[in-house]
């Protein structure tokens, strides 16, 4: 049975199962036709041919291309997707969401810089700490930030289309139909067929696929994968540049202050002076001279 752990370690098991079964299965048909009847036995002992003896079956699994040594069973990649996921709706939060006045140009850097910078500690963890992501080096990196990409930035789309309910909306869309329907923790193929469609259509399915493409088979058949977060980022980043923006509070203006009742209109210059006050007699000129006289 030649299978490969990589793809999915739960389909190489359920392989594993079903080739020992029929093996088995083999072994009985073989003893049951090689064992004749009773009387065929007297018959084949009288007439001095020996009977058939029956055949061994043997079975063995030879895995093809198999999961990392430091993680046989898969456990670390197929969990790494939620991880990743919320990751990705945090930094377009951060990004989309801050109160500080910057330019589109500016946050679609920010952007783009902080999905390199998370895809590359998420890289180091998974293969320089605990050695899930062995192979293709610069392609992992570039799977996982991809990946991040076309997530965030479908939430920043949405966040500039509709305001701040499209971070709920893109996180909805994301977590908890992206992830459980992208077969990162069994296989695509083992989920029904309209699931498997849809999950594979969206950036977490698509990302899973093109992080073990690349991580474990050189990169083979990562065209359409690769197609599908492109598509994403594209729309995403498009979608935040012509989105509408997102309002600032500003300082009020005189002009934006209502005027209320019994507050005169007009402006101070158009204002009548107030009266001076008159000069004490103290201060009169030869005021104290006038008094003594």
């Amino acid at each position: 049975m030649l299978e490969a752990g990589a793809a999915s370690p739960s389909v190489a098991q359920v392989l594993t199962t079903t080739g020992r079964q029929l093996a088995a299965r083999a072994e009985q048909l073989h003893a049951k036709v090689a064992t004749p009847a009773a009387g065929a036995s007297r018959r084949s002992t009288a007439g001095g041919s020996p009977a058939r003896s029956a055949p061994k079956v043997g079975f063995q699994a030879v895995d093809v291309v198999p999961t990392s040594a430091d993680d046989p069973r898969g456990v670390v990649f197929s969990s790494a997707l939620l991880p990743l996921t919320i990751c990705s709706v945090l930094i377009a939060a951060l990004v989309a969401l801050t109160g500080v006045r910057t330019s589109v140009r500016r946050r679609l850097l920010d952007l783009l810089a902080a999905c390199a910078a998370a895809g590359l500690a998420a890289y180091l963890i998974a293969q320089g700490v605990l050695g899930a992501l062995p192979h293709e080096h610069a392609a992992t990196w570039g799977a996982l930030s991809l990946t991040l990409l076309a997530i965030s930035s479908t939430s920043v789309g949405l966040i500039s289309l509709i305001g701040p309910a499209g971070l709920g909306l893109g996180a909805a869309l994301m977590v908890f139909v992206g992830n459980p329907f992208s077969g990162g923790t069994s296989a695509p193929e083992l989920l029904p067929k309209v699931v498997d469609d849809i999950g594979q259509w969206l950036p977490p399915g698509a990302g899973m696929s093109l992080l073990r493409s690349t991580a474990y088979f050189d990169g083979n058949g990562s065209e359409g994968h690769l197609a599908v977060l492109v598509l994403w980022s594209a729309l995403g980043l498009t979608a935040a540049v012509f989105g509408r923006r997102t309002p600032t509070a500003t300082a009020a203006t005189p002009e934006d202050v209502p005027a209320t009742e019994g507050t005169s209109q007009e402006s101070p210059a158009t204002a009548a002076p107030a009266p001076t006050p008159s000069p004490s007699p103290a201060d009169r000129p030869h005021g104290r001279h006038t008094a003594h006289t």
